[in-house]
């Protein structure tokens, strides 16, 4: 009998992408709002006019009834449309810098605590601890009161808020990995602390650090929402979404659509970072991707 050799088939890179998204079915639907918020937010003074131009001849038009303010206008007469638009804006100037710093900032404490663990690791936990016991809104409040309102007050409020639950889940992923083969020998070998932590600890802890900083987005923009509303958030007239809210929670029944819209897109765009998160934690860990 003669042998038959096969050869693997090879897949063109279109074959090779569609074959990808079928097996993976990425979230579609989330993924293209958070590509609209970060376009809209790059590029609004591309896309919109001013958001803070007052027009007294246009005030309390109603939405979709005028092509030069399709989604209305407020009470001063400034466009709903640019004011959403730039909330995006917003939104991307307080997250990303927040996320930022409280990564960094999460992630070393909780590589240092959870490998060097003893007196260490007891005094880091304590304070994260303590940062954890009490509401993120409440210490967000007062630290804001001290530092003050705007983009500089809600990053520092934010950030203060959110490192400790990076730490917390980092330490976690540190301790189950600390304790291999490949770190103990490095050890062994004279290897320094520092280069453990960040060639051998780090990258076994990255994929679960992904999915929580998609997942704590979310969080953030949820948290800088709730202090603009209550008015000690963003600086007063600011294109925020939270501070759009509250400019219209007075005038529901005649200008509904001031609180209706950026209501809605603070929703929507907080689900959308939390399925994609799910989504990430599914392909990212193996274990989930075959139980699908």
């Amino acid at each position: 009998m003669t042998s038959m050799n096969f050869e693997p088939i090879q897949l063109t890179r279109g074959q090779a992408v569609r074959k990808w998204i079928k097996d993976h079915n990425p979230p579609w639907i989330a993924l293209t709002i958070l590509f609209l918020l970060l376009f809209c937010g790059l590029f609004a003074n591309f896309i919109v006019g001013d958001p803070m131009t007052n027009d007294l001849k246009a005030r309390q038009i109603a939405p979709f009834t005028d092509i030069h303010h399709i989604f209305g206008t407020d009470i001063l007469g400034k466009d709903m449309t640019a004011r959403l638009v730039y909330g995006c804006r917003s939104v991307l100037l307080v997250t990303a810098p927040s996320i930022i710093v409280a990564l960094l900032i999460g992630t070393a404490v909780g590589l240092l605590a959870g490998y060097a663990r003893g007196w260490v690791d007891s005094i880091l936990m304590r304070i994260t601890d303590a940062t954890l016991g009490f509401p993120s809104i409440l210490v967000a409040m007062l630290i804001v009161t001290f530092v003050g309102t705007g983009y500089t007050g809600v990053i520092i409020a934010v950030t203060a808020t959110t490192w400790a639950r990076f730490a917390r889940m980092i330490r976690g992923e540190v301790l189950s990995v600390r304790e291999r083969d490949f770190v103990v020998l490095a050890g062994i070998l004279g290897v320094s602390p520092v280069m453990i932590m960040w060639r051998h600890l780090m990258p076994n802890v990255i994929n679960t650090l992904m999915v929580m900083i998609s997942l704590m987005i979310g969080q953030v923009i949820l948290l800088e929402a709730s202090l603009s509303f209550l008015g000690i958030g963003m600086s007063p007239g600011e294109p925020a979404w939270g501070i759009m809210v509250a400019e219209g929670r007075q005038q529901l029944l005649t200008t509904w659509w001031v609180s209706l819209f950026p209501g809605i897109l603070i929703t929507l765009v907080v689900m959308a970072f939390n399925f994609f998160g799910d989504w990430l934690r599914d392909y990212l860990d193996p274990r989930l991707r075959r139980a699908r």
